[in-house]
């Protein structure tokens, strides 16, 4: 049965002027579940982030096939929705005005807006903060809110490119929390990005391993972990074991 997101062959060669190709993606294939939690470990260069934007509909593939429920990416969609490394937030706009940037390009009536945004305001915990600018929050706040306004259109995948990269680590560890307690609310169909191996099970249903450029899938390990999960099954065998398998996947692709 095909999956939810379905890449068949996926090529992708980048022809920058005045300098050699450079091939991205080799015959990229990739299944993924309604619903699923799938992250995607591999070294740097390999085509992760770029993998993303083909599937955001930004980048087009030179060849191969991929689809959403049985219909091909022909470019963006409401039905995806990207939150990025760097935050993305407009600095002279709220934290509630952030959130609506979506909607309000849509169209969408202020009162109706707020709606939408109140809810997820509280959910991601910033209740109290909508009036804040971004020069007035944490990282993890910020972040937060690049996580609410990529929900507010109501997406039915969320693309997660490294979003917790620039964090501090006692940061990263909470908002891996709070991202598990957002997803198990809302039920996205999510593909996380990080160089983690660590987050990336800790978080996952499954776990790709893609080999160095061009990017391919390598191995994928079923993360077979209870949920709901907590902080303390990181230090259980079965996690390190995990830990273990996938650090001996990936060590063969990077290169020094």
């Amino acid at each position: 049965m095909p999956g939810y997101i379905q890449g068949r062959n996926v090529n992708l060669t980048f022809r920058p002027p005045n300098r050699g190709p450079v091939r991205a993606l080799s015959n990229f294939d990739i299944d993924i579940n309604e619903g699923e939690f799938l992250s995607i470990v591999g070294p740097s260069g390999c085509g992760k982030s770029t993998f993303l934007n083909v599937l955001l509909g930004l980048v087009k593939p030179d060849s191969g096939d991929l689809q959403i429920q049985g219909k091909p990416i022909v470019g963006p969609g409401t039905d995806r929705a990207m939150v990025f490394q760097e935050f993305g937030l407009l600095p002279w706009r709220s934290v509630q005005d952030n959130v609506e940037l979506g909607l309000e390009l849509k169209g969408m009536a202020r009162d109706a807006r707020r709606k939408v945004s109140q809810p997820l305001i509280e959910m991601i915990g910033l209740a109290g903060f909508e009036g804040h600018f971004p020069h007035e929050l944490s990282g993890g706040m910020k972040q937060r809110v690049g996580l609410a306004r990529a929900l507010a259109t109501d997406p039915h995948v969320l693309l997660m490119d490294e979003p917790f990269a620039a964090l501090d680590a006692q940061t990263r560890d909470l908002m891996q929390v709070e991202l598990l307690r957002v997803w198990q609310e809302a039920r996205k169909t999510v593909l996380f990005v990080t160089h983690q191996i660590d987050e990336a099970i800790y978080l996952s249903d499954r776990v790709m391993v893609m080999t160095k450029r061009p990017g391919r899938a390598k191995t994928i390990f079923p993360i077979n972990l209870p949920r709901p999960r907590d902080y303390e099954m990181r230090t259980t065998p079965e996690f390190n074991e995990l830990k273990l398998e996938i650090w001996n996947s990936l060590k063969d692709e990077i290169t020094v």
